[in-house]
């Protein structure tokens, strides 16, 4: 919801530092798994009950999650590299859920789960419409520009992001914390249905 806004902060900083590494010969894609490493040892520290090694370990993925795409950018995008960064992504948003059921299983597993399964409802109705709306011909830019058709939803990068920090800031949180923002993946979820059901019938 709040990514399409926060772009036109976030993207001249990270395309000036992009244009930097580009010239010195750095590839977005050794950016994008240097960042999904970050992203799987935040998940092993939380696992550990390491929460606020964990919560440095997610800014710094999602740090490098911007800085990869603003690499491509100067250096020019490759179908490789849209692969690997959506990929990596999913792998990583479940990762953190899975860390906190790990470690306490009796307070966490059933809101974890439940997380879980509206992140693959959210991610399903996300890149099924994509793979569509790249055979219509479908093209947008509201989420500055992406390898794939990014369909904006209530639950978007930013909100799970967020999510993530407050859950690895205030572990004690996580039931009540994954058990809201499923609801409101489920929603989002659902909107997306409905939106790409809409979008297609009338194409």
């Amino acid at each position: 919801m709040f990514d399409a806004r926060l772009r036109p902060l976030i993207d001249p900083p990270l395309n000036w530092m992009g244009q930097k590494l580009a010239r010195l010969g750095v590839s977005a894609n050794s950016v994008t798994l240097f960042g999904f490493v970050l992203g799987i040892v935040a998940a092993i520290a939380i696992a550990n009950g390491a929460f606020l090694i964990g919560l440095v370990l997610i800014a710094a993925n999602r740090f490098a999650d911007g800085l990869d795409g603003a690499i491509a950018r100067a250096a020019g995008k490759t179908d490789l590299g849209g692969y690997l960064d959506i990929t990596l992504d999913f792998f990583f948003y479940s990762a953190i859920p899975l860390a906190f059921a790990v470690q306490d299983p009796g307070t966490n597993a059933l809101p974890a789960a439940a997380l879980l399964t509206s992140f693959y409802a959210n991610g399903s109705a996300f890149l099924a419409f994509a793979i569509m709306a790249e055979r219509k011909g479908f093209t947008t830019e509201a989420q500055g520009s992406k390898s794939l058709y990014y369909l904006g939803g209530l639950a978007e990068g930013t909100e799970t992001i967020t999510l993530f920090l407050l859950m690895a800031l205030m572990p004690g949180w996580f039931p009540v914390l994954a058990w809201g923002f499923a609801a409101v993946c489920t929603v989002s979820a659902l909107s997306r249905l409905v939106i790409g059901v809409q979008a297609l019938k009338n194409s």
